[in-house]
């Protein structure tokens, strides 16, 4: 399908900005079309899908927009709260209909198989169609996870008042694509276990932002959720109790249910550092295993890194990753490699009678590890993801395919790309969502985060994906994420402290410009960052204000030289 990139652009003021009060779309689209007449929405409102044998995830998803229509009861975010409205509503025409199509000679697959197809082969363009005279509207895209994505869209343009549901800018015409294939949010459920229903709400709330990627860091060195049907033991030492496993038939439905919403699933299982608690089950497969003082052997407790240089140590993490890979359909698997601490290996007697018999150094050993490892996985057709200091701290070899994650400094991400390597901009100066929350290590009272301070949105929403890079560097980005972990973090707070501040980065790897082609800026966005954070709430995500209400009611009011 020929989407035009040519920009329209009716009824927009200086800046590109929507109508007072009709800032919806997050995020934002491609090219964007509005006009300034009311639009109500029939009663008897209906969504006409037009492809035969419709697969059933895109009629859930029919369904779930239809239900969102219907009770989101959003009021517009001003003063009165659309109950100026009611004139032009009184004379405003009726839409009744939405018409769903795939573009001629497109192949009819679900929104799951689509979502977790290799990064690049993804189809996620539509156009949408909102005529302002009460003739049908029209969504058309490539693929049913296109058709998916315009319906979030769909869904963002409607208001509620006195029991109208309307829009104040018909007609509207929007061709989107996004710009960068990936769009993550990384959630630790190690440190704190989080509820299976936990994970479904926050799934939910990533696809109306259009974010693709589940990245689940499922263990670390705190705890061994993940049940591993040929490796029982672990999980019965590692999790923090029975009722706070996830149990192999919980990953199946957590994966589907993320899938149908055009999100695939990242599973990470960090490798060879954070990995402490497999010394519950095998004590002679860690080393370091619970030491004191902890500081000198970890970044947090508790102390303990596998024993990578042993070959049964090799062998039963190879083992481990692919019966744990081969579960999940996604072409990619975690295996971590971070903040991997060499103290621990210098007097553990076992690796190092390992290393001299072999005269190997822990480089070499690592090394093998990793080619062990990995060879796992690429044998299950996944593709390695890594963190940044697989590739800046060792001299290991990679496949040219590993993709690695950027998380120490943004300022990391042009060292890796000068090595070839594809990437995810995860930093932690912009994107981790825990930072700024104070020490939570006990016996330091006057102790911060280590990665302080607080990361606003609109700090976050200042990153610039390409900074530092050369256009030929261009794309190798595959896009980002934001990442809570969760030392601080539990079903308690997981809403507030991701909503809506996830969205930002959604915005950046979906939209990286404005309608216009100016760059993106935090004045223009905040009035539709506030839609979207009232939105949730309606839908009931319990998102955190970005301001007092009275600024919500009021754009730019509350600037800081307003």
């Amino acid at each position: 399908m020929a989407f035009s990139r040519h920009i329209f652009i009716l009824a927009l003021v200086a800046g590109c900005l929507l109508p007072s009060g009709v800032q919806a779309l997050w995020p934002i689209p491609t090219t964007l079309e509005t006009g300034m007449t009311a639009l109500k929405i029939s009663p008897s409102f209906s969504f006409d899908v037009q492809i035969e044998d419709a697969p059933s995830d895109l009629l859930d998803a029919v369904a779930e927009s239809q239900y969102y229509l219907e009770n989101d009861k959003l009021g517009r975010l001003v003063v009165g709260r659309g109950a100026n409205d009611t004139t032009a509503l009184a004379s405003a025409m009726t839409l009744s209909n939405l018409t769903l199509s795939l573009t001629s000679g497109a192949t009819v697959d679900s929104i799951s198989s689509e979502a977790i197809k290799p990064l690049g082969t993804r189809s996620e363009e539509y156009a949408l169609t909102i005529p302002a005279d009460g003739s049908a509207a029209t969504l058309t895209a490539n693929s049913t996870l296109g058709l998916y994505r315009g319906l979030t869209t769909f869904n963002q343009l409607f208001y509620y008042y006195g029991g109208v549901i309307y829009t104040l800018i018909a007609p509207i015409a929007i061709t989107d694509t996004p710009a960068y294939p990936f769009r993550g949010l990384t959630l630790d459920t190690s440190r704190n276990y989080y509820p299976v229903s936990d994970l479904l709400r926050t799934l939910d709330a990533m696809s109306w932002v259009k974010i693709n990627t589940f990245h689940w860091h499922i263990t670390d060195s705190q705890s061994f959720p993940l049940e591993v049907v040929q490796y029982p033991e672990i999980t019965i030492n590692g999790a923090y109790s029975p009722q706070e496993v996830y149990t192999a038939s919980d990953v199946q439905y957590i994966v589907q249910y993320a899938a149908a919403r055009g999100i695939d699933v990242l599973m990470e299982i960090d490798t060879p550092g954070h990995t402490a608690i497999i010394g519950a089950t095998y004590p002679d497969y860690v080393a370091c295993f619970d030491a004191a003082p902890w500081a000198d052997f970890a970044n947090e407790p508790p102390a303990g890194q596998l024993r990578f240089a042993l070959p049964e140590v090799m062998n039963f993490t190879a083992s481990l990753l692919s019966d744990v890979a081969k579960t999940l359909p996604s072409s990619y698997f975690s295996t971590g490699g971070d903040e991997l601490n060499t103290n621990c290996y210098t007097d553990d007697y076992p690796t190092q009678q390992q290393l001299n018999s072999t005269g190997t150094t822990l480089n070499d050993a690592l090394d093998t590890f990793t080619q062990s490892t990995h060879g796992a996985l690429i044998a299950q057709g996944k593709t390695p993801v890594v963190w940044e200091e697989m590739v800046l701290d060792w001299n290991i070899t990679l496949s040219n395919e590993t993709i690695v994650m950027i998380w120490i400094s943004s300022a990391d991400a042009a060292a890796v790309v000068e090595k070839g390597f594809r990437i995810i901009q995860a930093p932690s100066n912009y994107f981790y969502l825990d930072c700024g929350a104070g020490e939570w290590l006990g016996d330091d009272p006057t102790g911060n985060s280590w990665c302080d301070p607080f990361k606003t949105w609109s700090e976050s929403y200042t990153f610039d994906p390409l900074a530092n890079l050369t256009e030929a560097q261009y794309g190798l980005v595959l896009g980002g994420e934001q990442c809570l972990w969760s030392e601080q973090s539990g079903p308690q707070n997981v809403d507030p402290i991701v909503w809506p501040r996830a969205a930002s980065s959604a915005e950046i790897f979906w939209s990286a410009k404005q309608p216009t082609g100016a760059a993106l800026n935090v004045t223009e966005a905040l009035p539709r960052l506030h839609d979207v954070r009232y939105r949730m709430v309606q839908r009931g995500i319990n998102a955190i204000p970005l301001q007092p209400q009275w600024c919500a009611l009021r754009p730019d009011a509350c600037d800081l030289y307003a």
